[in-house]
């Protein structure tokens, strides 16, 4: 490498160099201008990284130029792209060889004998028989951040070793190539943002179907939802609907994690217990089916938390199975007491043969409330790190007893909301809530 450069119109002044010789120069000069051009909006890299390697080769006179990406990940250099190439792809550290050194340093490196070199390997020329005579390698770097971006490399100068008209000019094209690959980046980031917020939007849309818009009138009793979903698509789900055997099911449930496969799992839970309720209305024997209807999709370490109410308007009365959900509560408008429905099994995909048992059964009293939620609502954190937690809960739940379900379910769930002091809650937030209103 020389320890000078002069800038490429200097090098080009025709009484220091022959007739030939300035033909050359300003034919690469022009090829430089002509990929500026071409470069100057394009974004789909693979044109890119066709387009550097190709116009390098033309403009250095060279057999072979090859355009190195830099891999962050893995600490590595590697192409696909290279005029010639007769291996599928080249992959090394950056401990390894000219490009490595080049990577590593973040400098030009004129290398006029490269057996001669002890940071040359000579590993492709091994596997593919070619040989290399002279290297020309420049960085690229980002011009927006100074990141590494990979290493422009030419071989074997038709004229001999690489001059020092060649270094400014590759120089002048890793410039080009790091400008072109940096917005090329930045719109494959910025595309794989909006498929991101596409698919959320999917899974949004999918998770909103868990919570009826409407509930159906329960005789006696006033009831209501509320949810607040998260920035990340989770998976709870809430459903109210009739049972076979004239009672009303109540079913809150969580599934295991966050995203659009999340929102699918929980779609295919609620078809299939929608299907399992049109014949059976035991809230232990329909969790013990949908837990082995359900045990293939669960392979993959996702799990269900879910509780499952009975309701008799007529005698009033509570059965319920819990698979590991909780918070679940029964408030005593007549003692002020709360009292949880406690887990009867395993949450769903736990095990493939889990029974369920039935709890104690509740008697609803007049002004009783049913209480079943995700447990976004106990978890939910202030900025200082605390738990909204149980002890809050239960506070609430007494100070708005009085109210109708629909605002008892708006006013928890802003407790909670302001709780977490303008931040957005870590899961989603949800309630369903039902009181017995007349004897």
């Amino acid at each position: 490498m020389s320890n000078t450069q002069a800038p490429l119109t200097d090098l080009l002044v025709s009484d220091r160099i022959g007739d030939v010789l300035y033909q050359q120069r300003l034919a690469a000069l022009v090829r430089l201008l002509d990929v500026t051009r071409e470069l100057a909006a394009e974004v789909d890299l693979n044109t890119i990284l066709q387009t550097i390697a190709q116009a390098a080769c033309q403009a250095l006179v060279c057999e072979r130029a090859t355009l190195f990406q830099y891999d962050p990940a893995r600490d590595e250099l590697f192409t696909r792209v290279a005029t010639e190439l007769e291996v599928s792809e080249i992959r090394h550290s950056l401990d390894q060889g000219i490009s490595g050194y080049v990577a590593r340093h973040r400098t030009l490196v004129n290398v006029r004998d490269p057996a001669s070199d002890p940071r040359w390997s000579p590993e492709v020329d091994l596997k593919t028989g070619y040989r290399t005579r002279s290297i020309l390698a420049a960085p690229l770097n980002s011009p927006r951040d100074g990141a590494l971006l990979g290493v422009l490399q030419c071989l074997n100068n038709d004229g001999g070793p690489f001059d020092e008209f060649d270094e400014p000019l590759l120089e002048a094209f890793a410039q080009h190539a790091a400008v072109a690959l940096d917005r090329a980046r930045l719109v494959e980031q910025l595309r794989e943002r909006q498929e991101i917020d596409f698919a959320l939007g999917l899974a949004r849309n999918v998770q909103r179907r868990f919570m009826p818009e409407r509930l159906p009138p329960i005789t006696g009793y006033d009831a209501a939802t509320w949810w607040r979903p998260n920035q990340a698509v989770g998976g709870d789900y809430c459903d109210v609907m009739p049972l076979s055997d004239g009672r009303v099911g109540l079913v809150v449930a969580d599934v295991s994690g966050h995203g659009l496969g999340v929102s699918l799992l929980m779609a295919s839970v609620r078809a299939a217990l929608r299907s399992l309720m049109l014949a059976h209305s035991g809230a232990g024997r329909l969790l013990e089916l949908l837990n082995h209807a359900m045990a293939a999709d669960l392979a993959e370490g996702h799990f269900i938390t879910m509780i499952l109410a009975a309701l008799d308007p007529r005698r009033h009365t509570i059965e319920f199975a819990n698979a590991g959900h909780a918070p679940a509560l029964h408030y005593s408008a007549a003692t002020r007491q709360i009292a949880a429905l406690e887990s009867t099994g395993l949450p769903i995909g736990v095990a493939d043969d889990e029974t369920y048992p039935l709890g104690q059964a509740i008697s609803l009293g007049e002004g009783d409330w049913l209480l079943l939620s995700t447990d976004g609502i106990v978890e939910t954190t202030r900025p200082d790190g605390e738990a909204f937690g149980y002890d809050r809960l239960h506070a609430s739940i007494r100070e708005f007893a009085s109210l109708p379900a629909s605002d008892f379910v708006v006013h928890l769930g802003h407790r909670v909301e302001d709780f977490c002091g303008g931040q957005p809650p870590a899961d989603d937030l949800t309630i369903l809530a039902v009181r017995r209103t007349a004897g």
